[in-house]
């Protein structure tokens, strides 16, 4: 029985943590990390195998591998940063992009129904990436003092509130970007996942009791919510990478 005596066991912050499958020198290995590593193989192993002997007339996963990273090169990073800056970080965004993407996608896959990205550390460090590449191209793009200009928002031509505008910009772009950056991709996975668990457990429960008809309408909501969540979860990879990129873009622009 739960603590609300009515016996349903509603989901919770409990539903986000899981038991060690194995420890190594005191350091746990759990199936959130475990599903992280799965994803950076199963990425890795696809490209390989679609690029690692690239021909002039692409078979079938060749055409998928360049349907996917065109995608993200012509869409993203050329849209946003164009082609001549843009080349250079493809090969990242392109990374980042089915990074995130097959980690939420975990959420609805049968046994594993978890999307990595709920749990914060994973968009952090994500985040803390982009976070240093930007720092640095602006800085090695514009020197020492452009470089704080640049992230300052300086502009003389602010007068008195120039010191203020200067201040804010700083705290805004160095501590709450990367915040925001990261919590964006998390609260939509997490608050996604808790639904998603609510409506299959729900159904679950009320199947087995005299409310079954209430258990269809739930079911049918799991369905939807299913679908749903895959929109979501692309739409959150794509706005990662699109995110990144504009910083990206801010960093390269010229100061006036």
């Amino acid at each position: 029985m739960s603590d609300n005596g009515c016996g349903f066991p509603a989901p919770g912050l409990h539903s986000f943590l899981f038991k060690p499958l194995f420890t190594v020198n005191g350091y746990e290995f759990n199936k959130v990390m475990m599903l992280a590593l799965v994803t950076t193989v199963l990425i890795s192993s696809f490209f390989w195998a679609a690029f690692g002997k690239a021909k002039v007339v692409p078979g079938k996963l060749q055409m998928v591998g360049e349907a996917g990273y065109d995608f993200v090169r012509k869409n993203i990073v050329y849209e946003t940063l164009g082609k001549r800056e843009g080349e250079k970080y493809v090969p990242l965004m392109v990374s980042l992009f089915f990074f995130i993407w097959i980690m939420n996608i975990w959420s609805v896959i049968p046994l594993a129904q978890f999307p990595v990205s709920s749990v914060i550390a994973f968009p952090m460090v994500l985040a803390a990436l982009v976070w240093v590449l930007w720092v640095s191209v602006t800085f090695k793009r514009h020197g020492f003092v452009g470089g704080l200009k640049n992230i300052t928002g300086y502009d003389k031509s602010l007068g008195g509130v120039l010191p203020l505008v200067m201040v804010i910009e700083f705290l805004s772009n160095l501590f709450v970007r990367p915040f925001t950056h990261a919590v964006r991709l998390f609260a939509n996975m997490f608050a996604g996942h808790l639904m998603l668990v609510m409506f299959t457990v729900a159904s679950w429960y009320l199947m087995n009791s005299y409310m079954i008809p209430a258990a269809g309408v739930s079911f049918v909501m799991t369905i939807v919510m299913i679908l749903f969540e895959l929109f979501v979860q692309a739409v959150q990879a794509y706005v990662f990478v699109l995110l990144a990129c504009s910083y990206l873009q801010g960093a390269l622009a010229e100061h006036h």
